[in-house]
């Protein structure tokens, strides 16, 4: 396996005539994490990661892998496993994409029993691509990534098509790619696609960066202004959240107040009733993400660091 390498986006911007794809990208993917690239489509996403690959020249600024540029590097595979917007023969196998795939590559085909396996492809790798399910795909792209045993893996929406279980297991398998001391970039336009895989987050929306740091760091920003909460005598807790001179909202989850969730629970304490749901509400992880990519001006506090 070839070390995770620092990936270093420094001052990028990408314009097509007088339109700018994306604008003065500053920011650092580091080795053993997985970061998450997001932003809504259309946001410039996937043009970065293709000057980053050297599909695309920059108009200004570098994109370098180790400090080298893509086109610099002396066996690109085997320090850059990517999959993005991947296209595969309709009428070839899944085994022959990567074994023609490996012999251009330079890459011995035992590689590519070993990503079939490692990707769960094994039992479907002599049935033709074009029978492939969105999902089934997905894992071929990322087998593929995966041919040159890279330290550094680039992915775009690689959970875009995959069912639930598909979901859990690539979340697992990118964070054990991680463990190992892989460098990991995952682009999606949907936090919560990403959230329980992700230890960093890059949002950028316009094509202007809006935050970048821990996803925990991220979190710090949210704010709970409120409680859902429901009883089974739901006449008598309104009654008590009214007398301490709150407004109460029915909703289908139970009733909204305008409380943390530790005042709510000391309310109905104090008159006797007993709660059979408590939860906070207000602005949430997904409501941040959402606020970010929604306002040019916003960037969440504390969150932007090189």
């Amino acid at each position: 396996m070839t070390t995770g390498q620092s990936l270093v986006f420094d001052g990028v911007t990408k314009r097509f005539g007088a339109v700018a794809a994306v604008s003065d990208l500053d920011f650092t993917v580091e080795p053993g994490r997985v970061t998450g690239f997001l932003g809504p489509n259309g946001a410039g996403k996937t043009t970065t990661l293709r000057m980053l690959l050297g599909l695309v020249t920059a108009t200004s600024g570098t994109a370098t892998i180790g400090g080298k540029a893509y086109g610099d590097l002396e066996n690109p595979m085997r320090v850059v496993g990517a999959s993005l917007e991947a296209a595969f023969h309709p009428g070839r196998s899944g085994r022959g994409h990567l074994d023609v795939t490996a012999v251009a590559a330079g890459i011995g085909r035992e590689r590519v029993t070993a990503v079939l396996e490692q990707t769960g492809m094994a039992p479907y790798a002599d049935r033709r691509v074009g029978g492939y399910s969105m999902g089934m795909r997905q894992r071929l792209g990322l087998a593929t990534a995966l041919l040159g045993d890279p330290g550094v893996l680039v992915l775009d929406e690689p959970i875009n098509g995959l069912d639930p279980e598909g979901i859990r297991w690539i979340r697992s398998f990118l964070q054990s790619l991680a463990a190992e001391g892989r460098t990991i970039l995952v682009s999606s336009h949907l936090l919560s696609e990403v959230q329980q895989t992700v230890d960093d987050v890059v949002v950028i929306a316009g094509g202007k960066l809006r935050f970048v740091g821990a996803l925990s760091t991220l979190e710090g920003t949210t704010t709970a202004t409120g409680s859902v909460v429901d009883a089974p005598d739901r006449a008598a807790l309104t009654a008590a959240l009214k007398a301490a001179g709150h407004q109460v909202r029915v909703e289908p989850d139970g009733l909204a107040v305008d409380l943390i969730p530790a005042e709510v629970g000391r309310l109905a304490l104090a008159a006797g009733v007993a709660l059979s749901a408590l939860a906070a509400s207000g602005t949430g992880l997904e409501d941040e993400f959402l606020a970010l990519v929604a306002d040019p001006e916003r960037a969440a506090e504390g969150g932007r660091q090189r």
